[in-house]
């Protein structure tokens, strides 16, 4: 079997397995997060923290209790590298830099993931597993909370209420992300991912010295990693790793994990607004784009140029060989097309065309199908703009689910689709024209230039993968990316919660012969459309001098 064949099975058997999935777990998650009843852990959990999960909330409201949450996610996770010298469980290592624990913390708990250590050389199970694993779990369930809080604002009419943030939250770690991530994690370990407390140890002699590993809960980090769309790798070499990631099946699974829950949100999405065909043009816009990239990818990365890729099959250089292109290739996008920046190759060495597809994958806002909960709000605000886009050209007020698209909804949604690009284009060009940053890059000219700009990159649309050659344990890139970290996540937060709530408020607008029919395959192709358009005009001079450049050039 070629490895052109192979690469096209995989992707085969992925779309089977997502598939066979999507209405299940979409619909159940529909249930969760429409039931009115409390499980009894569930009420441990809100005396404890001395919330009333039966109080609904307006949008501002909502957003105080997203931030705040999060707030105080950021500094404990802080304070607990800052201390992890003098904690047990620490294999010796000592307490984390004041910069890096910033980067650190900020990462974790806005779904990036961002690393600038080799978390098998800096991090002890009390952090790994008691902050780091903490903060997939619930950053992820955020991200849930915040896209159901705007379906609920189209589901719902003349009310300013969008649910309970504290429930919502709850219910998404207790009711799918830990079952799901157990189920996973038992996979992994029966595959042969490690899961332990084990300290440091050799094994064996290299070159007149000894290597060492330490093991850890990897299986289940791994597990909620990939589920969450969080990232973190347990060792440096992330899903490369053999420890994390073993065998083929284990690499085809771990994909299927980072984009089933958000692909099948458009299912849950469906069903609460009343319409499951809306949920389905949502599904085929997010399956369009990640189908071509996937193909572009591997058009790119199989194309032979030269004798090297002839003998290899391929561009191998940075690829693992038990998993080969085609499969690197549906990691790769499949990572950056959603906000999980886990890697199983490294983006670095793939051909400069391949860099700029996973650049342009996180740059279309990751919402094909994007992050947990991250991504069906990202495309939920693409659609506002293709509706009002639809509107000037036949001169009519925009709807969209029975929703008027006025000034008030079109500036929340314009304002979040303008913060993202700003972080991005801003953060790198001071990188560059100060002379510091720049002695980070590993490479010079366009391949230096795509390292600063895919950082900024990851950081603002809360990614987290890195263009390998990138030095960014540095004060500068450390206190940087972690601003972007948090600004790219939270402030779009307050525009879909405000967008959310202005369209609670509003009463049904009646169908008629002139409403713009958004479940029908002209919306797609049109949402499609200005996905592209929109990215494209804001990027390409940046993509023009790195990738573009590379990839021309070789």
């Amino acid at each position: 079997m070629g490895p052109v064949l192979a690469g096209v099975l995989q992707l085969l058997a992925l779309i089977v397995a997502l598939g066979l999935a999507y209405v299940p777990l979409g619909d159940y998650m529909a249930k969760v997060y429409s039931s009115d009843k409390h499980w009894r852990v569930e009420k441990w959990i809100y005396k404890g923290i001395g919330a009333n999960p039966n109080t609904e909330m307006r949008w501002p409201a909502y957003l105080r209790g997203v931030l705040a949450f999060s707030a105080v996610g950021v500094l404990f996770l802080y304070l607990l590298q800052r201390l992890q010298g003098v904690l047990p469980g620490s294999l010796g290592f000592s307490s984390i830099d004041p910069d890096q624990a910033f980067n650190t913390a900020a990462s974790f708990v806005s779904n990036t993931n961002w690393q600038s250590y080799y978390g098998e050389q800096a991090m002890g199970h009390v952090v790994q597993t008691g902050g780091l694993a903490v903060q997939n779990f619930v950053s992820a369930a955020v991200g849930i909370a915040v896209a159901v809080a705007l379906v609920r604002g189209f589901a719902r009419s003349r009310t300013g209420e969008l649910g309970n943030f504290w429930a919502d939250m709850v219910r998404g770690v207790v009711r799918i992300l830990v079952p799901m991530s157990v189920v996973a994690a038992i996979v992994l370990v029966a595959c042969g991912a490690i899961q332990n407390f084990a300290g440091i140890h050799e094994v064996g002699q290299f070159m007149g010295g000894s290597q060492q590993w330490n093991g850890g809960a990897v299986a289940s980090q791994e597990a909620i990693k990939e589920i969450g769309t969080n990232g973190g790798g347990y060792f440096n070499a992330n899903s490369a790793h053999p420890f994390e990631n073993p065998t083929p099946f284990t690499n085809l699974f771990e994909i299927f994990l980072l984009l089933v829950i958000p692909f099948a949100l458009t299912r849950t999405f469906g069903r609460m607004v009343g319409s499951l065909k809306q949920g389905y043009a949502i599904l085929a816009t997010m399956a369009t784009i990640w189908v071509g990239f996937i193909a572009l990818m591997m058009w790119t990365e199989f194309a032979h140029h030269g004798p090297a890729f002839q003998i290899a099959g391929g561009a191998l250089e940075g690829k693992e060989q038990r998993f080969g292109v085609g499969a690197s290739s549906i990691f790769a996008v499949s990572t950056t097309l959603t906000s999980t920046g886990a890697v199983d190759s490294f983006h670095s060495s793939f051909t400069g065309l391949g860099g700029g597809i996973t650049i342009l994958g996180m740059q279309l806002g990751e919402i094909a199908p994007g992050g947990t909960g991250s991504g069906l709000y990202g495309m939920l605000i693409m659609a506002i703009i293709a509706v009002f886009i639809a509107g000037l050209m036949v001169g009519r007020t925009p709807e969209y689910l029975g929703k008027k698209i006025g000034t008030r909804e079109i500036k929340f949604a314009a304002c979040y689709i303008l913060i993202t690009p700003a972080l991005v284009l801003v953060f790198t060009a001071v990188a560059m024209a100060l002379p510091t940053p720049g002695n980070s890059m590993t490479n010079s000219g366009a391949h230096g230039f795509s390292e600063i700009l895919y950082a900024y990159t990851s950081a603002s649309n809360n990614n987290g993968s890195a263009f390998a050659g990138l030095n960014a344990d540095t004060q500068w890139f450390n206190t940087t990316l972690g601003i972007a970290m948090l600004l790219g996540r939270f402030l779009p937060m307050v525009f879909v919660l405000a967008l959310a709530g202005s369209l609670a408020e509003q009463k049904p607008v009646p169908e008629t012969a002139g409403t713009l029919r958004t479940e029908k395959p002209l919306f797609t192709g049109l949402l499609v459309g200005a996905i592209l358009i929109i990215t494209g005009l804001t990027y390409f001079p940046a993509l023009a001098l790195g990738p573009l450049a590379e990839g021309l050039a070789s």
